[in-house]
């Protein structure tokens, strides 16, 4: 892990880091982190991981198949938070798409950029708990390389405007 941030630092700028996935809560991270951007003179950082499928020898010609399908579909959905983070403050985010493990990936992005200054989440509001990411970010929260920012998916664009 990088043993120092840089984002405050001449020649930086802090950059608040957003996973964006398929839950239905993704919208409210954004929100907060394009919102965020704004006050703090920073930028926004999205994220989209690919969990890639097991696959034996003989179905590679299908594992390309689903491979560049994900990527599709992940262009597609940095297209969507994009936009909406353009559309909240006029912002150009980052983006970048991963594969592997969430918890590897997200930790090699915070590792490559030193002036990711916070991570993002949002929560399920839900009963069913607040998603896998959340769930298992609480297990290594002592030891995360930069602070973590829940938002709940509960939250409108009123009250995350107040807090942010």
């Amino acid at each position: 892990m990088t043993s120092k941030r840089l984002c405050y630092e001449p020649g930086h700028k802090p950059k608040c880091l957003v996973i964006v996935d398929d839950s239905a809560e993704w919208d409210r991270a954004v929100y907060y982190a394009s919102r965020w951007a704004i006050r703090a003179g920073g930028g926004v950082v999205m994220l989209r991981i690919i969990e890639p499928e097991q696959q034996s020898q003989e179905w590679l010609g299908v594992a390309d198949i689903m491979r560049a399908e994900a990527q599709e579909a992940a262009e597609a959905a940095l297209d969507r938070a994009a936009g909406r983070a353009n559309g909240i403050a006029a912002i150009t985010p980052e983006r970048v798409i991963r594969e592997g493990s969430a918890m590897e990936q997200l930790l090699a992005v915070i590792d490559e950029d030193p002036d990711i200054a916070m991570l993002v989440l949002a929560a399920n509001p839900g009963a069913e708990g607040p998603g896998p990411l959340v769930s298992l970010l609480a297990h290594a929260l002592g030891t995360f390389p930069v602070p973590v920012t829940i938002i709940s998916g509960a939250l409108s664009d009123e009250s995350v405007d107040a807090l942010s």
